[in-house]
């Protein structure tokens, strides 16, 4: 552990904490500051000025990046008769109905994503205390309940990723790997804040974006420059 604490320590003092960086210069200290010997995800963190109290600032959805999360998904697809053909012939993990509803009602969750169609909400609808918590309960509008699961399953596959706002206004978004070239993360990190950009809600006054960070698995944050 100080091993890794030294690592990170000396990977912080080449972040200036009092600027804030464009998205081309943070991109690249994020790719030299990533502490783990593995492939690290890089992730972007938004403080948005919004109450989540209030259902018109409950910001929530669903994109494809350009380039992808470099995040291989398992797919879990509950659909029964011809949308469980569909599925399994889609590329899907995992596909089924009752069986795998009765599994996940006994713990198990190996999955990443779990695509529905609507006829099976009324089952799943019961799992929601154990779905709920872990953000896998599908939903109309990140796409995951659908009757087109062949489509559901390709944007996945592809890097499709969630984002919801949580209490204090935070959301946090997975644009790709450390691997990935800083063009990829910079059209990636683009690609979510313009999304999140146009979904200000009206009644939203003053500044919209309090703060802005990108990281990466145990690296320093860096602070962005917020666009006007």
């Amino acid at each position: 552990m100080a091993k890794v604490s030294k690592r990170y320590a000396e990977a912080a003092k080449l972040v200036d904490r009092s600027k804030l960086y464009t998205i081309e210069e943070a991109v690249a200290l994020a790719k030299q500051t990533s502490t783990t010997k593995f492939d690290a995800s890089v992730e972007v963190s938004f403080n948005l000025n919004v109450d989540p109290r209030h259902a018109e600032q409950q910001i929530r959805g669903a994109m494809v990046l350009p380039n992808g999360t470099g995040k291989t998904q398992r797919v879990c697809v509950i659909a029964q008769g011809e949308k469980e053909k569909i599925a399994q012939e889609a590329g899907a993990d995992f596909v089924g109905s009752d069986e795998i509803i009765q599994n996940i009602a006994k713990g198990w969750l190996e999955f990443d994503v779990l695509i529905a169609t609507p006829d099976m909400m009324g089952k799943l609808g019961r799992l929601g205390r154990i779905l709920g918590p872990k953000g896998l309960m599908p939903n109309p509008k990140t796409g995951t309940v659908t009757q087109d699961v062949a489509k559901a399953i390709d944007e996945v596959k592809k890097g499709k990723v969630t984002y919801r706002v949580d209490r204090e206004g935070n959301i946090n978004v997975l644009i790709g790997k450390t691997s990935f070239t800083e063009e990829a993360l910079v059209e990636n990190f683009k690609a979510i804040y313009n999304v999140i950009a146009k979904a200000r809600p009206t009644t939203v006054k003053g500044a919209y974006m309090k703060n802005l960070v990108l990281s990466t698995t145990m690296g320093p944050g860096i602070h962005l420059a917020i666009e006007k």
